[in-house]
């Protein structure tokens, strides 16, 4: 079993890469893919690098080159939901993109042209690996749409209007991508996102005080469904060993 691992900020991989044994990194298109073991595992991380075409790139990398049988795009979000505070988990239903508008050519905003797809769904066998993990550390977990674009949102009426266009429980620079590409190539894919800010006009402040203690927090995480992977039977995918 091969667990892909994608993560935006460097403290997020260090953390899960330090779990590894028998590491090996090696560079593919530019970027740094490091595999090795956590409990009976395989895992390959790579440092995707901050926004949506760094991600894209990370991730078909990784399928061209290690052909990962799950992808996890771990990291931090702002905040789009009420319910939702610094360091609570975001656990993506589907990933869209909301800077993606052709709406001056009549389709709605958000589709992504080639696939006809607004919202690409997420695996549910991850995303309730990831909810049990939480509950059981007593951390509240909300799990819905989580919207990607190259914006560090940072302002009321954008975040009201990503809200409003999508539903989304929170917003990122990268996990949209790294669905695309994992929905195009088959590849089962859940984001996982620690609150680090609102969202708002505290978000710039916010940011760098929290960001680190919720990338923590979500490469945790990460690395724990890691070890219980191998434990559950998943009905998406019947080749997966008990």
């Amino acid at each position: 079993m091969k667990l892909g691992v994608i993560a935006a900020m460097k403290i997020e991989a260090e953390i899960i890469i330090a779990k590894m044994t028998d590491k090996k990194t090696e560079s593919l298109g530019g970027i740094e893919y490091t595999t090795g073991k956590i409990g009976d595992c395989t895992v390959i991380c790579s440092v995707c690098g901050i926004g949506k075409v760094f991600a894209g790139m990370c991730a078909q990398g990784m399928i061209i080159g290690f052909s990962p049988d799950y992808i996890i795009n771990t990291g931090v979000a702002g905040t789009l939901d009420s319910s939702l505070s610094i360091g609570d988990i975001a656990v993506s239903s589907a990933v869209v993109q909301h800077d993606m508008d052709t709406s001056g050519i009549g389709d709605p905003p958000g589709l992504i042209s080639g696939i006809n797809m607004i919202e690409m769904p997420a695996s549910e066998f991850l995303g309730s690996l990831i909810t049990d993990i939480a509950k059981k550390r007593g951390i509240k977990c909300v799990t819905g749409i989580i919207a990607s674009g190259d914006q560090f949102i940072a302002d009321g009426n954008a975040k009201k209007r990503i809200k409003k266009s999508f539903g989304a429980v929170a917003c990122e620079m990268e996990g949209g991508a790294v669905g695309q590409v994992c929905t195009v190539n088959k590849v089962p894919f859940v984001v996982i996102r620690a609150i680090s800010d609102d969202a708002d006009s505290g978000a710039v402040e916010d940011y760098p005080s929290f960001a680190k203690k919720s990338a923590e927090i979500s490469a945790d995480i990460t690395v724990k469904i890691a070890e219980e992977l191998l434990l559950h039977d998943n009905p998406e995918n019947q080749k997966l060993s008990l």
